[in-house]
């Protein structure tokens, strides 16, 4: 089953390039494709190809979930902050809006200060010196961006296997019902 639906080599390059997502192969002669051990009959090869179509679109939702970790629009917002110049001599409050829940924001002054605050996760908080957190947050930055281009492209690798296994089965159904009116017509033929 494995050797039929994902390649061996190409496969094998693919995995480690995009988080283990198997590579659909394309079926182009699906008459050869069809005497392969384990392909007896059209029905148990488009339940193979829909079962691995319903792989994929778990593989998509997986991707889908971790992309909207990695957003880097809140690593952004803090980092916009912090290089905000103060007016003044640097003794005036900054206005900002603090986040108190999804999409509910209230208006703050803050006092100027050379100390910050960061979640960190898993509830922890840490205070930095507004130049190491910058350059925290410039380091989580580029990673987030270098893990959303991954998720990317491990996304548009998905769709086109996608592609493959959906033209693969359509190509597999045409086949059988070819196959099947061949078988009709000479039915009829041999009762005339």
């Amino acid at each position: 089953m494995a050797t039929t639906i994902e390649s061996s080599n190409a496969g094998a390059a693919n995995k480690k390039k995009h988080l283990g997502i198997p590579e659909a192969v394309f079926v182009e002669d699906v008459d050869s494709f069809m005497k392969q051990p384990g392909n007896d009959t059209a029905d148990v090869v488009l339940r193979k190809l829909d079962e691995q179509y319903q792989k994929y679109k778990y593989m998509e939702v997986n991707l889908a979930q971790k992309k909207l970790r990695y957003s880097v629009d809140p690593i952004m917002y803090v980092w916009s902050l912090l290089r905000e110049e103060t007016p003044d001599d640097g003794t005036d409050p900054m206005e900002t809006h603090f986040l108190l829940a999804d999409n509910v924001y209230c208006k703050a002054s803050v006092p100027p200060t050379d100390k910050v605050c960061l979640w960190l996760g898993a509830n922890v908080m840490l205070e930095y010196d507004i130049d190491d957190a910058q350059s925290l947050l410039e380091k989580n930055l580029a990673t987030a961006s270098r893990n959303l281009e991954t998720l990317e492209e491990d996304l548009d690798f998905l769709r086109d296997q996608f592609t493959t296994t959906e033209v693969n089965m359509a190509r597999v159904y045409n086949w059988d019902v070819k196959r099947r009116s061949q078988a009709n017509a000479s039915k009829t033929a041999d009762k005339s």
